[in-house]
């Protein structure tokens, strides 16, 4: 069970989540073990939990097993050299996790793997400020300074025109309904991880074929910060 996960460490949460079966892929494992959620959330002590977490603003650091299964979800799209947009990307962890996945660091194997691209979104501007000191803590500053990642302050709601068309979009807040303009900039093909709802609130993945049609799915029930305009989410409207 989800609630279960919490653990004393990183390495205890990337554990215990791969125990009950969220975690399926070793791809997913490494890279959530190369980003420490200490260095993405404001209550160290708490880092581990299995909770999302408030950090300011009306925005949270959702719970580390929906994390988890977004990426999962997404992992087959999730490709080195893939482009990537995190709607309301908060703190920055996803972004930082996103990163090793399509940015991989060379190997014996694979001396030159291919470099992908990781947009974070976000329309409060102090949270794109601290997501950034946070990527930089994390090791990742050099990645920020040759666009690898970019965090951006803008309306996540209407996409991220200039980086489109995405392989993956994944979306941390629940939008009332689906928003066109995110289908709109999937590349074809590829597929976006959003929660929709307002009193209830599903995940629903939309996948984008390579033809261009859009497939929709609903996948479970959840409970999300909204959504929404900067003002309404800082008075928690």
């Amino acid at each position: 069970m989800a609630w279960r996960c919490s653990g004393r460490s990183n390495s205890d949460l990337i554990r215990n989540m791969t125990r009950q079966g969220i975690i399926t892929s070793d791809r997913v494992s490494d890279a959530m073990a190369k980003v420490d959620r200490v260095n993405y959330v404001q209550r160290p002590g708490d880092a581990y939990q299995d909770s999302p977490q408030s950090i300011g603003h009306g925005a949270t650091i959702s719970a580390p097993h929906m994390h988890a299964h977004a990426l999962e979800n997404l992992l087959p799209y999730i490709r080195p050299g893939a482009t990537v947009l995190d709607v309301g990307s908060g703190s920055g962890y996803l972004a930082a996790v996103l990163h090793h996945l399509v940015s991989p660091a060379p190997s014996p194997e694979n001396p030159n793997p291919p470099q992908g691209k990781v947009i974070g979104i976000d329309h409060i501007p102090e949270l794109v400020g601290w997501s950034k000191h946070n990527l930089e803590r994390d090791g990742l500053g050099a990645a920020l300074q040759d666009g690898r990642i970019e965090m951006i302050v803008g309306d996540g709601r209407q996409g991220y025109i200039p980086a489109a068309p995405y392989d993956v979009i994944h979306v941390g807040a629940a939008a009332p309904t689906l928003p066109q303009a995110l289908i709109d900039q999937l590349n074809a093909p590829g597929k976006m991880f959003i929660p929709v709802g307002i009193y209830s609130q599903s995940i629903w993945e939309v996948e984008k074929t390579v033809t261009g049609q859009v497939k929709k799915r609903e996948l479970m029930g959840v409970m999300y910060v909204p959504l929404t305009d900067p003002d309404r989410q800082r008075n928690g409207a």
